[in-house]
């Protein structure tokens, strides 16, 4: 369809196994499709940390921030999806899930398990895609004198990396259903942006890349990591692996508000900095089936605002 969006919303989401999550303005769903068919909901109320601690949404502070909570949700509601799959697909709860329920209680011990999964989420990432890079750049420093060609080096073994990374992930029979989950939160967004009625005939049309997509953000992340880390430079690995540490969370910080502008502008700066984003997203999202639709459509109206508008990017 070739109209434009009305308005821009805050609402995202993230897709699940078999399921999507839907975050709102101060509430969030999580909607599965049950192995009977049947959908199952539940809807939380958010609590971000800047609402008690104003200074933690102060730009370039906030990106940091929304990301540790982004993934701190997401690996929660990535477990919940897992429980509604069949017996046959869950995977067998690990040594250290089964020490955690044996010592702790039930809530105590799936805060355990979440804890335990976003730090080792996290240190994969860093380890993968800014240590590993850091380390392999590190075997051109005979070669290269220019600690700046250095730099451009790592940030291309990074992307390679994250490219390779993604591609992998999407061979996978259950990731392929996910990209496909991802691609119906995407049309769902855009229909509801555009202001078109909430059902799976006018969600079907929309596209399924979306400017303000996750996997945009991730995309910048390496970019701006290439700019920042070229300024503040060490020839000694291992200090240059303390520095891209403590770097971190400036890069993250940055990507966000890059992000976020282009998420509320349309011009040609925009373009560019979505087009990355939104060519990688030709992987990460597939098209869905009318019932993934359904799904989308169903998280989203649960996290609608009450009063309209209030959702603006």
């Amino acid at each position: 369809m070739s109209e434009k969006v009305k308005f821009r919303t805050s609402i995202g989401g993230q897709a699940l196994m078999e399921g999507i999550l839907m975050r709102g303005v101060d509430k969030q769903a999580v909607v599965i499709r049950k192995p009977d068919g049947e959908l199952e909901r539940k809807v939380e109320p958010i609590k971000a940390l800047r609402q008690k601690y104003p200074i933690l949404g102060w730009p370039f502070i906030r990106g940091s921030v929304n990301f540790v909570e982004t993934l701190v949700n997401g690996v929660k509601a990535l477990t919940y999806s897992a429980s509604f799959l069949p017996e046959e697909e869950q995977e067998e709860p690990s040594k250290l899930d089964k020490w955690f329920e044996k010592h702790l209680s039930g809530e105590k011990a799936e805060k355990a398990v979440i804890g335990v999964s976003v730090f080792l989420g996290l240190l994969l990432a860093v380890g993968l895609f800014f240590m590993l890079p850091t380390v392999l750049a590190g075997l051109f420093s005979g070669l290269v004198e220019s600690r700046i060609l250095r730099n451009l080096i790592e940030g291309v073994i990074r992307i390679v990396i994250f490219l390779a990374y993604i591609i992998l992930a999407s061979k996978m029979k259950e990731i392929k259903r996910v990209w496909m989950y991802h691609g119906a939160e995407h049309k769902t967004i855009f229909c509801y942006e555009k202001g078109r009625e909430l059902n799976v005939e006018n969600a079907r049309e929309q596209p399924r890349l979306h400017p303000r997509c996750g996997t945009s953000f991730l995309f910048i992340v390496m970019i701006v990591s290439i700019l920042v880390t070229s300024v503040v430079s060490w020839s000694t690995v291992w200090i240059r692996l303390l520095l891209r540490l403590a770097l971190l969370p400036v890069i993250v910080g940055i990507s966000y508000e890059i992000i976020k502008y282009a998420g509320r502008h349309d011009n040609w700066l925009t373009k560019i900095l979505s087009a990355p984003g939104k060519a990688l997203q030709l992987v990460t999202t597939a098209e869905p089936d009318d019932s993934m639709l359904e799904v989308a459509i169903e998280a989203l109206k649960l996290v609608l605002p009450d009063e309209k508008g209030s959702d603006r990017w």
